[in-house]
């Protein structure tokens, strides 16, 4: 709701209306300040925990001298409107659904996250609760790692849960992603003349072969099995239509398991493309799962037991590097994310707000 002074939330409704109000509050990548300012102004009043702004970032402390503490975080940004503002409600046999941009991810996780702040007076365990800004865009913006830089004690815990969708399943840990681009080369001539050249894209065959008698990696981490995937994902070459083309590029993107450094998936994609001219141009670590810590396996039993593998970067790659174990749990199908028709089922945030409640009660 629109108030003097900006939007203001409130933090004592259902979470399912807490939702609408987030989505409402239209916070595309470089655009958070008004859902920051409300997020802020919401979690001061609350006078049990510790509240720090950095950027449009917010952080939310207990301070209860616990033996253990967690994290609990999400991101406010959403990707641009795609004609789904603002929410809207469908009723339907198993509950309802909650359509909108960033319902699914990930405004309801922010939402469960903002109303456990509320709620969650005395935890057994000491929590910081964390919504930060700029994670669907580049990572220079991302502010959890604004956050490591400047305030790493506000990151620091024995175990942390990012709010993805993961249809309100643990999703452990997640798996690395590193781009690269690997090149043949030719010689140019007329397209009239073609065996005075050497034809550059013609030389791709033996990449792309290669590429199509991989065999996945499907290593098992703490009980979990990770599938590896090596792919090109774009091609790109030739000079001119009457032109043999000197020069290809096959662009490439490895998902490697969490228990390869980015050093060892350098070295793996080198040694799988040798002959080749490989350029490495991005490169990020995964998460291990962590599940044998005590916080961890408390959790998991808590929700439920049951635990997936993450296939796919996330987030929680900034807690494995700072020494924290982390799984991703949270309200919505993933498959529905960036959609124009995205959408979460109402009573998957009820079921995980009333299953960290319990938890951090317990």
């Amino acid at each position: 709701m629109d108030q003097p002074g900006g939007v203001i939330l409130d933090l004592d409704v259902d979470v399912v209306t807490l939702t609408e109000q987030l989505v409402n509050i239209e916070s595309v990548s470089r655009n958070e300040t008004a859902i920051a300012d409300a997020v802020e102004a919401a979690l001061r009043g609350r006078d049990h925990l510790v509240v720090t702004r950095r950027g449009n970032s917010v952080v939310a402390r207990t301070e209860l001298g616990r033996p253990e503490r967690v994290v609990i975080a999400g991101h406010l940004d959403t990707v641009p409107v795609n004609g789904n503002l603002p929410a809207r409600r469908e009723s339907t046999p198993a509950g309802g659904i909650l359509h909108g941009l960033g319902t699914c991810d990930m405004k309801a996780g922010d939402a469960v996250i903002l109303r456990l702040a509320a709620s969650v007076i005395e935890p057994t365990r000491d929590v910081t609760f964390i919504l930060y800004e700029a994670e669907e865009i580049e990572s220079e913006f991302n502010g959890l790692r604004h956050l490591a830089t400047s305030d790493p004690d506000l990151l620091q815990a024995d175990f942390a849960i990012l709010m993805e969708p993961s249809d309100a399943v643990v999703e452990a840990g997640c798996q690395g992603t590193l781009r690269a681009e690997v090149r043949t080369v030719g010689e140019a001539a007329h397209s009239a003349r073609s065996w005075r050249g050497s034809n550059a894209i013609h030389a791709a065959a033996g990449v792309l072969n290669r590429l199509a008698s991989y065999t996945p990696r499907c290593p098992v981490i703490d009980g979990l099995t990770y599938r590896e995937g090596l792919n090109a994902v774009g091609i790109r070459g030739g000079i001119a239509g009457n032109v043999i083309p000197d020069a290809c590029v096959i662009s490439v993107n490895y998902r490697f398991a969490p228990d390869r450094t980015e050093s060892e998936a350098e070295q793996f994609v080198r040694t799988f493309f040798d002959g080749y001219a490989v350029e490495v141009s991005d490169v990020a670590p995964g998460a291990l799962p962590g599940l044998g810590h005590p916080a961890a396996r408390a959790f998991v039993a808590a929700v439920g037991g049951d635990v997936n593998p993450k296939f796919g970067w996330t987030d929680v790659a900034r807690f494995s590097a700072l020494g924290v174990p982390a799984v991703n749990f949270g309200p919505g199908d993933p498959m529905y994310a960036h959609r124009a028709d995205e959408h979460v089922a109402m009573a998957d945030i009820e079921r995980c707000e009333e299953q960290l409640k319990r938890w951090l009660e317990a």
